[in-house]
């Protein structure tokens, strides 16, 4: 196993146990929408962050147009294709079991394009690897702590939803680990256009997913004090890497 596969694997592991605890603490106490609004607030700082600082300069450093166009416009072709299944397994009886399994599966794809994303970062750099990951870490937080709630609302029981969720969530790991080995001997062209690709999915998490279902909550200056504090710190450790 080379370095860089070895410490995607071990990073990865990461935001896996980060959305476990979500759901375990969940299942047992379904969290107050405040306190996931602040969470998510922290999440869309971080992700943002960690896209300005890391992945924008490398993108641009290589002076790729046409790869870069290729790439970041099937990142949002994915991500809005993400959102229809979203949508649609959610729209109707979401409420029941039979909406929640539906809900699930649009959610694990999203999970595993996380864990993508993290295999693709590592490819950048190890320390814009590193970021992404604890950066994802805090979002798979919240959406660990979502898809419990979503569970417990629909009549399941705190074992079904920890087992289900360990599943869940290990997709992470297999997303990360097969972008890894993907790009291990892949050419800078195809670089650049995965990167651009992924730069595409953290700005759609950022401004579509994280921040819109922040503001489902009444906005507090502490809760938009929450992203810029996220993205002050993730600045300031970039620059200290």
């Amino acid at each position: 196993m080379s370095d860089q596969l070895a410490n995607v694997l071990l990073f990865s592991l990461l935001p896996m146990l980060t959305a476990l605890i979500g759901a375990i603490v969940a299942a047992f106490r379904p969290p107050q929408e405040m306190a996931r609004s602040y969470i998510q607030h922290l999440a869309a700082g971080v992700v943002f962050s960690v896209v300005a600082v890391e992945l924008l300069p490398q993108i641009l450093a290589k002076h790729e147009p046409y790869e870069v166009a290729l790439g970041f416009s099937l990142g949002i072709a994915v991500m809005l294709g993400i959102r229809w299944l979203t949508k649609r397994f959610s729209g109707d009886g979401a409420a029941d079991i039979r909406g929640t399994t539906g809900l699930l599966v649009a959610v694990g794809i999203d999970i595993a394009l996380d864990g993508l994303l993290i295999g693709i970062t590592f490819a950048a750099g190890a320390t814009a690897g590193r970021l992404l990951t604890f950066a994802l870490s805090v979002e798979l937080l919240s959406l660990g702590l979502a898809v419990a709630s979503s569970m417990a609302k629909a009549g399941s029981g705190r074992g079904q939803i920890i087992l289900t969720t360990s599943l869940l969530f290990s997709l992470v790991v297999i997303g990360a680990v097969v972008g890894s080995i993907a790009l291990q001997d892949a050419s800078p062209e195809v670089i650049e256009i995965v990167l651009s690709f992924g730069l595409a999915a953290l700005l759609y998490l950022v401004t579509e997913e994280l921040l819109v279902e922040a503001h489902e909550d009444p906005e507090t200056p502490l809760a938009t004090a929450t992203f810029f504090a996220g993205f002050l710190l993730f600045l300031i450790l970039g620059m200290m890497e």
